[in-house]
């Protein structure tokens, strides 16, 4: 770093942590003293303190009893012949006896009597023995010291003559320190100084003392001697961090801190980025400043590139190679680029560097910099990356290479780049009906509303109709995301109907393909409104069904699956028919929308395994492509299978993910679906209150006018009512449901329950005979789907309501039923009730079955608060069970709890599956659940969460900690 000489230290730092270095000038003198003549070469970065350690040194007790005469090299001065000398000797020759010697020794260093002299003329080897015998005559006398500081900036002459001085020294009390800036070898390589310099730091008498940046603990030091209050911790390590232990910037840091009022505490370390990029900014100028013009040219071209292409450093700054190394050596040794790199130690150092430079130069050194990257066959994200940078497009090579790299990171799964890439293509040619739908896909996700912005630029009368088709479908599904989707319907009508008019009767196979995909996004959009879905049902209704051969009919197929499962003679197979037809062949490519609304109809037939196939394709397609809003969607409607599966830890995790997701997206708070989903599992695990409350926030205008986020609002809502001990305000709600379904002529039993719950709080109301009528009505519809499922709660809403050993009979059928669905957490629920009942009628033994099982069943569910009744009754019929607790660690299935307690002992993966017998990737698949679970990020923070009473850590056998090699 450059060394800015104008300032005082303010806290001394220059000597912090010096004692080492001192000591050995100590030592030095201490032997010169003795007769054993030498020097010392003081070398290091500017700004890390030779000069102040030169001067502590000479004013120190080591030189008390010798004679110190000492001088300064100016950068000016370097082709000044003997100018060193005079500011060193000048004074001891002027006080000398004035014979022949003295003499010619003070005519010799007079300006310019030597200056066109090289060091083997006989003029300059006379001067040379006359200056020796007056600096013999001083040791003569008493000890020497003769100190030079920057002699890097030294004149050839007087470096030749300190060589010919040493030379002569033997027995003599002589110590020569000289300091010399590390990059200072390099700015002189060539020169005649140079290699005198060289020939004397390569004497036997000379020693080399480095001197190395400051350690974090000189650091904190140097603090404590500036501020009075003791230092924080983090304010010395950001400290250390911003000066890299530079001495002389950390004063500069330190003395701007003090200026402001900032102290040394945790609000002074947040002062310190911002304080600490001003400093750097302004060494960095001064130090370009200071060296000649290549350096700084170089600096500018490693600015301009970056961390690509600093190969072609060379050819930007119009400099030679070796000039280049050059350069960078400088740099490196002044602290700017990293070291053996060619990087900036700071962004602030970078910015500094291109502040120098006017606007117009800095656009041409970046139009070139792009350019000569396209030629050398870059990659075009990375030739894009410097064309963003120019305040205009203004090359016609330019849209190409950005057009390119826009290809390039949707293939990557960045789409917030292609975008950047694709914005700057639209300032060309903002007429671009293709570059419009390119960038309205990749804002889809991140941006909905700019998307559709855009699409409806494309979308007019005058452009082709089947480019307009589909660019309608592409808005259709992208107002979906904006919540817009009315926006999208009429258009789509329109475009179809000029479509069929277009194409004919007979359309060839890529315009039924298109046509097709028209179709499928007006259903997928129609189905999405309260008010739209009963004309999407019957315009499904009319429409063949197609073979699913193409993308295209797999979405028309899953938007034909979704909307038949809600006919009044719903039958499961021929929906999820459809549904399997719209996901089949993973090979080929399948449009988002057949995933998720395939996934959907399966689940609701319990075909779960197919269901979560489908959307972990989803959620793989989500993350591989940045797609976080389809991302959020697939993780919230897995959450919601995953809790009909009874799985609430899994649930759990996928519907807070969801919720973290969106809220972090500008779109987070139009879609309600993620705090539903998460909303049902905590109610489920005891956190009602909570529930209601994330219920509360959901604004009513992205909730109530939407099929798929209003019925279950008003679901869920009535499950956290009951929670909280309000069976009033929770009837009220279901039957809402119930009455909203209805208007929408949505009557599948399984889609929302709503009867079944309505008629278990009518039954504990006491109002038998409104709860059989519901239970009745529910039985009609769950017969008419048949799966077990539906058949078990509409076993039990019917056992609810009748008394006796009818009702008795009836709560055994749905535990029966329940048990052969995969409804984990109702097959725990009906058990609950039967054992309930069973115990009203004072079965004990009967009741004990039965409540032991439910209890059993919701703990390994994860569903606390069914799990606590279930017990709490166990417990009156006269059973025993441990106290449920609603720890994190009850999230976890028995293997992962192994995997985490070895990890959190500090096995490794390998040392894990080889204890465990599984393969790695399994072991890597566990963990990565258990932080989902747990909401951790790393292995650092396992041992803390699983150190909680009752809970051990795993440890890995002995043999299984050896590797294969060692056994």
């Amino acid at each position: 770093m450059v060394q800015d000489r104008s300032t005082t230290s303010c806290a001394d730092s220059t000597l912090v942590g010096r004692a080492d270095d001192i000591g050995a000038l100590d030592r030095l003198a201490r032997e010169a003293r003795w007769g054993k003549a030498g020097s010392v070469v003081v070398t290091g970065p500017a700004g890390v303190g030779k000069s102040a350690l030169l001067h502590a040194f000479l004013d120190g007790d080591a030189c008390r009893h010798a004679k110190v005469l000492r001088g300064t090299c100016e950068e000016t001065t370097a082709g000044d012949s003997l100018y060193a000398l005079r500011a060193l000797l000048g004074p001891a020759v002027r006080d000398a006896s004035r014979d022949d010697a003295a003499c010619r020794a003070l005519l010799a260093l007079t300006p310019g009597a030597l200056a066109d002299d090289p060091p083997h003329a006989p003029a300059v080897q006379r001067a040379f023995h006359d200056l020796y015998r007056l600096a013999a005559d001083e040791l003569g006398r008493h000890p020497l010291v003769l100190a030079l500081d920057d002699v890097h900036h030294c004149d050839e002459l007087s470096l030749r003559w300190l060589d010919f001085l040493l030379r002569r020294a033997d027995g003599l009390p002589l110590l020569v320190v000289l300091t010399r800036q590390a990059e200072g070898t390099v700015l002189s390589r060539g020169a005649p100084a140079h290699r005198a310099l060289a020939d004397l730091t390569a004497h036997r008498r000379t020693t080399m003392l480095r001197l190395l940046p400051l350690t974090e603990t000189d650091v904190a030091e140097a603090v404590r001697r500036a501020f009075p209050a003791p230092a924080a911790p983090v304010f010395v390590s950001r400290a250390w961090a911003v000066t890299a232990g530079n001495p002389r910037l950390l004063d500069h840091l330190l003395r701007e801190l003090r200026a402001e009022g900032a102290g040394s505490g945790v609000v002074g370390a947040d002062r310190i980025p911002e304080v600490g990029g001003r400093v750097l900014a302004h060494w960095t100028h001064t130090f370009l400043d200071r060296r000649p013009a290549w350096v700084g040219e170089v600096a500018r071209a490693v600015a301009v590139l970056g961390e690509q292409g600093t190969d072609l450093v060379g050819p930007l700054a119009a400099v030679p190679a070796d000039v280049v190394e050059d350069a960078l050596t400088v740099l490196r040794g002044a602290g700017l680029l990293l070291p053996g790199g060619r990087h900036f130690t700071d962004g602030s150092v970078r910015a500094a560097v291109l502040a120098t430079l006017d606007t117009h130069t800095l656009v041409c050194l970046r139009t070139r910099a792009a350019l000569l990257l396209s030629d050398a066959g870059r990659p075009a994200e990375e030739v894009a990356g410097h064309i963003l940078e120019l305040p205009s497009v203004s090359e016609p090579w330019m849209p190409g290479v950005l057009r390119e790299a826009a290809v390039r990171a949707g293939k990557r799964g960045a789409p917030e780049a292609a975008a950047r890439y694709l914005y700057r293509v639209l300032e060309v040619d903002p007429g671009s009906v293709e570059v419009r739908a390119r960038l309205a896909g990749a804002l889809a996700e991140t941006d909905p509303p700019a998307a559709m912005g855009l699409l409806r630029g494309a979308l007019a009368p005058s452009v082709d109709i089947r480019t307009r088709a589909r660019i309608a479908a592409q808005f259709g599904t992208t107002c979906l995301a904006a919540r817009e989707g009315s926006a999208a319907l009429g258009m789509l009508e329109e475009v179809l109907d000029a479509l069929d008019a277009e194409l004919g009767p007979d359309p060839l196979p890529a315009d039924r393909e298109l046509r097709t995909l028209v179709e499928s996004v007006l259903l997928i959009v129609g189905a999405h409104s309260r008010s739209t879905f009963a004309g999407a049902r019957k315009r499904a209704a009319g429409m063949a069904v197609p073979e699913g051969d193409t993308p295209a009919q797999r979405q028309k197929l899953g938007a034909m699956a979704v909307l038949r499962v809600f006919d009044d003679e719903a039958d499961p197979e021929p929906a999820v028919q459809c549904a399997l037809r719209a996901v089949r062949s993973p090979q080929l490519p399948l449009k988002n929308w057949s995933l998720i609304n395939s996934g959907f109809v399966l689940a609701l037939a319990d075909r779960t395994d197919d269901a979560l196939r489908a959307l972990d394709r989803l959620l793989r397609h989500g993350r591989e492509n940045s797609a976080v809003w389809t991302y959020s969607l697939a993780l919230s409607i897995r959450a919601l299978v995953l809790h009909g599966l009874g799985s609430l830890p899994d649930a759990l995790a996928d519907a807070r993910r969801a919720v973290q997701i969106s809220e972090a997206e500008q779109w987070g708070e139009t879609v309600a679906l993620p705090r539903l989903a998460l909303a049902g599992v905590l109610v489920d695990r005891g956190e009602a209150a909570r529930a209601e409350k994330l219920l509360a926030g959901i604004d009513p205008v992205w909730r109530d006018q939407y099929v798929w986020s209003f019925y279950r609002y008003l679901m869920a809502h009535g499950r956290a009512r009951h929670a909280l001990g309000d069976p009033e305000g929770a009837l009220a709600l279901f039957l809402e449901c119930g009455r909203s379904l209805e208007e929408a002529e949505v009557r599948n039993a399984l889609y929302l329950p709503w009867w079944a719950e309505a008629a278990c709080v009518l039954a504990e109301l006491g109002r038998a005979e409104e709860a059989r009528d519901l239970a009745a009505h529910g039985t009609r519809l769950a017969r008419r789907w048949g799966t077990p499922r539906v058949l078990g709660l509409a076993a039990l809403a019917r056992g609810v309501a009748t008394p006796g050993e009818e009702g008795v009979a009836l709560l055994g059928e749905a535990v029966q039923a329940l048990a052969a669905s995969p409804a984990r957490v109702e097959h725990a629920r009906a058990e609950l009730v039967l054992g309930q009942t069973l115990l009203a009628a004072d079965d004990r033994r009967g009741a004990r079955e039965h409540l032991r099982a439910a209890a059993d069943l919701a703990q390994r569910c994860g569903a606390l608060t069914l799990g606590q009744n279930a017990r709490g009754a166990l417990l009156a019929a006269g059973g025993r069970m441990r106290k449920m607790t609603g720890s994190p660690l009850d999230l976890l299935t028995s293997m992962e709890r192994k995997v985490a307690g070895l990890a959190a002992g500090g096995a490794r993966n390998r040392s894990i599956a080889q204890s465990l017998h599984v393969s790695v990737r399994t072991v890597e698949m566990h963990l990565t659940n258990v932080y989902r679970k747990l909401a951790i990020t790393e292995r650092a923070q396992l041992a803390a969460v699983l150190r909680t009473p009752g809970v051990r850590g795993a440890r890995v056998p002995r043999q299984a900690s050896r590797t294969r090699g060692q056994r």
